[in-house]
């Protein structure tokens, strides 16, 4: 935990932005981040087996921006030497990177274990550590093994069992590089995107019922990697493991007691129905009651929210040695419907009752990004309060532009208000926030956007065989941050 020292504030400004002058304290660690399937490539050279999104980029072409794939995406794996030394040269203190599940167990299974795929990664974490650069490393980010999605995916509780083998041979050949673990990355995304709405991979719209189902495998999937690493590495390896939870910030609409009570539903239903299990264990009461009550209006026999059992809640409960976090935006939420009124078929929504808009003054250049930095202090101070005052870290954020400009003023923008709204919520409202990680280091494959929307602070040339490399504005900028570990021109 980081001492609180009191600064002087002097404001600075950043176009209409009053920006925190305050030194970033020691220890805060920055980074940048990407995910396997996003910029590696190769997607079936060395032994590596066909994963989710390999299949569902191929099947259903129409489903992704101008047909795109990831099967050479920004070619990272061949090109990792490169894309190492553009880390070193930005400065970062770590490097959040995923392994991809079938690259070392091609069918999902431990009982094949492709000794190219787990030489790729041991070169690349053993040369992150040489050039002084932590790897934070993501063991799942989307790319479910293709046999294990035929056999039901995330809605099948074997899945968890699977997940924890691969975990275990993870830590047994990786652990010796890696301090930091994260099991899963943004289930929210995974299960709505993937399970509920049909959005994303694998495209399914189970309403009311898919996404529970997949909350509840992926939550007890992460408690058995937990518990693997803690029970059989921890002590050898000195790591520290967690999982990632992805969260725009819920603002209620209005001052009336109906919508500040939604915006508080809202944060329990997106936010608190990964993270209470994990950091207080059990699903968030309200989403029990919720889905209880409408499950019981519909007909059904029983609540659509699979229980868990004491015991299991006890496995789960305390699973994390920190809080993984990824936030984009904010969204308004107001009151739509308590949960015995507009009963009809199954609907997450439904069961939520509540509405989501954004102001349309808030800066955007792509649906899902909004610069709205207040929202991230208030984010960051409510996952302090709520959970039990975990260290946090900010393992995703980033700006979205349609043109991957190298002239990224509106990149420069949105990081710097965002970070200067982290240092206020560190040293105003006292929230242990240690470490902030850009989404992206590399304009790559972005799921269904394909590469129509660019994150990187590097420029990836997608129509280059080569897949050239260029540092963009905002890549400099930050470099200069991480050297200063200041905003403005001159910091207290």
């Amino acid at each position: 935990m980081f001492k609180f020292i009191v600064f002087l504030f002097i404001p600075c400004v950043f176009g209409d932005a009053t920006l925190s002058n305050r030194t970033f304290p020691d220890g805060f660690s920055f980074g940048t981040a990407t995910a396997a399937y996003q910029i590696e490539g190769a997607w079936n050279e060395d032994g590596k087996g066909e994963q989710l999104w390999d299949w569902y980029t191929h099947t259903y072409p129409d489903k992704i921006d101008l047909g795109y794939n990831g099967d050479v995406a920004c070619d990272s794996y061949h090109k990792w030497q490169e894309d190492i030394q553009i880390l070193k040269d930005l400065g970062v203190q770590h490097y959040r990177l995923s392994i991809s599940w079938s690259r070392i167990l091609p069918n999902g299974t431990v009982n094949n274990i492709n000794q190219k795929g787990i030489d790729y990664y041991i070169n690349v974490l053993k040369t992150l550590k040489e050039n002084n650069i932590e790897p934070m490393v993501t063991l799942y980010h989307w790319d479910l093994p293709i046999i294990l999605h035929q056999m039901g995916g995330w809605t099948n509780p074997i899945t968890a069992e699977y997940f924890a083998e691969y975990s275990r041979i993870a830590f047994k050949y990786f652990g010796e590089y890696v301090k930091t673990w994260i099991t899963l990355n943004e289930p929210q995304s995974t299960c709505w995107g993937g399970y509920d709405s049909g959005s994303k991979a694998p495209g399914y719209t189970l309403a009311g019922l898919g996404l529970y189902e997949c909350a509840y495998v992926h939550v007890l999937a992460h408690a058995k990697a937990y518990h693997i690493y803690d029970n059989e590495f921890r002590a050898q390896q000195k790591g520290r493991i967690s999982i990632v939870i992805d969260s725009p910030w819920a603002e209620a609409a209005s001052n009336s007691s109906e919508d500040v009570e939604a915006a508080q539903t809202e944060r329990e239903f997106v936010l608190g129905l990964y993270a209470n299990p994990i950091y207080l264990g059990n699903w968030p009461q309200v989403v029990i009651d919720n889905v209880a009550t409408r499950s019981e209006l519909e007909g059904f026999a029983q609540s659509r929210l699979p229980q868990f059992t004491q015991e299991q809640i006890d496995y789960i409960n305390g699973t994390a040695d920190f809080f993984g976090l990824n936030t984009y935006g904010t969204n308004l939420i107001s009151h739509l419907n308590k949960p015995n009124e507009n009963i009809g078929v199954p609907n997450y929504g439904l069961d939520k009752g509540t509405s989501s808009s954004v102001d349309p003054s808030w800066p955007s250049d792509v649906p899902w990004v909004h610069q709205v930095p207040w929202g991230f202090r208030k984010l960051l101070k409510y996952v302090y309060e709520q959970y039990n005052h975990p260290e946090i870290i900010v393992t995703e954020n980033g700006w979205a532009d349609k043109t991957g400009t190298l002239t990224d003023i509106d990149r420069q923008s949105y990081i710097t208000q965002y970070l200067s709204a982290l240092l206020d919520a560190y040293y105003e409202d006292g929230v242990n926030v240690t470490g902030y990680t850009v989404w992206s280091l590399l304009d790559n494959f972005e799921w269904t956007n394909g590469y129509t929307q660019k994150l990187g602070l590097v420029q990836v040339d997608f129509e280059d065989a080569n897949r050239t490399r260029t540092p963009k504005d905002s890549y400099y900028w930050f470099q200069n941050v991480i050297k200063t570990k200041c905003l403005v021109e001159e910091c207290l």
